[in-house]
């Protein structure tokens, strides 16, 4: 699986990107205002079969979404300019996103549509909508007052919803009308007298019937139901902000609690493989270069220097009626993307289960021992830039790991803020900066390297003292409390003193 997003961190509030102080609670926390900021434009889905042997086919899709406008409420989402121009330099089609994407609502969109198409108090909240059933409106109303019972007109060029939506407004302001979607873009309407009309209201062919309505308003989300109920493995690359999403969109809004949001993921897809987890283990355990995308991970587990001519490695094929990714590359399109993730992981576990066994590796290896070697890696979920490497969507997170913080002291050099002490040490290591008092600030990196390389090229710099963050002697809360102990100490003793004097 693999999705694309209006957005994928949200600048508001201030200090809404990740940071290397966050824990995967506070990060979460942060991650969780942006899912309900952006949107899903495309979900790719490959899925692969082991249709003999050791050969996989693959049918990948791709699924452009977009919210649905079914109903009294609006969907609201924002659009980051970066990721906007990302997709686009790579060919997104923002028009078929717009005009032609599936459309999807959570449970509880659901709910409400429902309850009101129940009550009769449905709306149409669409302008362009609105415009199209006042005219589709007007044209049933000039031909019903000369019409005959029994007799037909044709209402062309509806869309999407508008079926729908000109189908539910026409049969609620005229009891002497009924409707039929004919396919096509058309609706067929019909004069009827009331006794008809009530029958046919009772008919179970009514396509205007809730179950019909709140199917077509589901969209997307029937296919996500679908995989759940599946429970097939759900393979992804760094895909902490794709399961977001998935339970953000299609199941529930994101739950405030952190481990609340862990159980659900985990009840919704029991099995989860994060790519980027594999191989980053990869890169300590075999000869495997530190590659950054997806598609790099790929063509290098695809080179001959890695697998030389293995007979065993699984052959992965794509199904002929989706055989376009075998003739051209498609970077960041989701169908593509969800194509590498799989073929990655059969490689990966490939690689893994030819380190892990002293004699030569069986003819056709099972998916089954591909998943025996991986269970190290099912449900961690890849952790970007933080205290912990991976999400553990089946237990606890592991404690958080990661060198130690370093205080700078500033001196003879005023009004220096949290950015510009980024940029001075920028140059010779990556640091995250958090301000501690007026003349100190934190620096924390991911890297044991960086902590000793600051320490020993600042030793004798002339405004910036670099040294070893010591709780108990650089925090301010402790130092306030060392300051009102000493006062309090000092008061007691004078009051000693003064009350035992004759």
């Amino acid at each position: 699986l693999d999705m694309e997003f209006t957005g994928l961190h949200s600048t508001f509030p201030q200090n809404n990107e990740p940071s290397l102080f966050d824990s995967p609670a506070e990060r979460y926390l942060k991650a969780r205002q942006s899912v309900q900021r952006f949107t899903v434009t495309q979900l790719g889905l490959a899925i692969f079969s082991n249709e003999n042997s050791n050969k996989y086919v693959v049918h990948s899709y791709n699924f452009f979404l977009f919210p649905s406008t079914l109903g009294v409420t609006d969907v609201e989402f924002t659009l980051s300019a970066c990721s906007i121009q990302f997709l686009s330099h790579y060919g997104f089609d923002y028009n078929k996103f717009l005009k032609d994407g599936i459309p999807y609502m959570n449970e509880v969109q659901e709910k409400i549509l429902s309850q009101h198409l129940l009550a009769g108090s449905w709306k149409v909240s669409s302008a362009l909508d609105r415009d199209v059933l006042k005219k589709a409106i007007d044209e049933v109303t000039c031909w019903i007052a000369a019409a005959e019972e029994e007799e037909t007109m044709i209402l062309q060029d509806l869309n999407g919803y508008q079926m729908f939506e000109v189908q539910l407004v026409l049969r609620q302001a005229l009891q002497n009308v009924w409707t039929q979607p004919l396919g096509d873009k058309k609706v067929m309407v019909k004069k009827v007298s009331p006794q008809h009309r009530q029958v046919l209201e009772n008919s179970p062919y009514d396509h205007c019937q809730e179950e019909f309505i709140l199917l077509s308003a589901r969209g997307f989300t029937n296919l996500f139901q679908t995989l759940v109920k599946a429970k097939k493995p759900l393979v992804g690359h760094n895909m902490l902000m794709d399961l977001m999403h998935l339970h953000d969109k299609f199941y529930k809004p994101l739950p405030e609690s952190y481990e609340e949001f862990k159980r659900n993921i985990h009840h919704l897809f029991p099995v989860l493989i994060d790519t980027k987890t594999v191989t980053k283990s990869i890169w300590k355990k075999c000869p495997f270069p530190r590659v950054s995308n997806l598609l790099e991970v790929y063509a290098v587990l695809c080179s001959s220097n890695l697998n030389p001519k293995d007979p065993t490695c699984p052959v992965i094929a794509l199904a002929s009626d989706c055989s376009r990714y075998a003739e051209k590359k498609s970077p960041h399109e989701a169908g593509y993307d969800a194509f590498l993730c799989g073929s990655v992981l059969l490689k990966s576990a490939h690689l893994l289960l030819c380190r892990s066994t002293d004699d030569a590796v069986e003819a056709h290896p099972s998916f089954s021992q591909y998943l025996t070697v991986l269970a190290e890696y099912v449900n961690k979920v890849n952790f970007i830039r933080g205290g912990v490497s991976s999400i553990n969507f089946s237990g606890e997170d592991a404690p958080c790991q990661r060198p130690p913080l370093l205080v700078v002291h500033v001196r003879g050099w005023p009004g220096l803020n949290e950015r510009q002490i980024y940029q001075e040490f920028k140059a010779l290591c990556r640091f995250d900066v958090r301000w501690l008092s007026k003349n100190q600030f934190i620096l924390l990196s991911n890297k044991y390297k960086h902590v000793r390389r600051v320490l020993r090229d600042y030793k004798h710099h002339p405004h910036l003292r670099v040294s070893l963050y010591r709780h108990w002697r650089h925090s301010p809360r402790v130092n306030c409390l060392l300051q009102v102990s000493g006062i309090v100490a000092l008061w007691s003793l004078l009051a000693f003193v003064l009350g035992g004097a004759p």
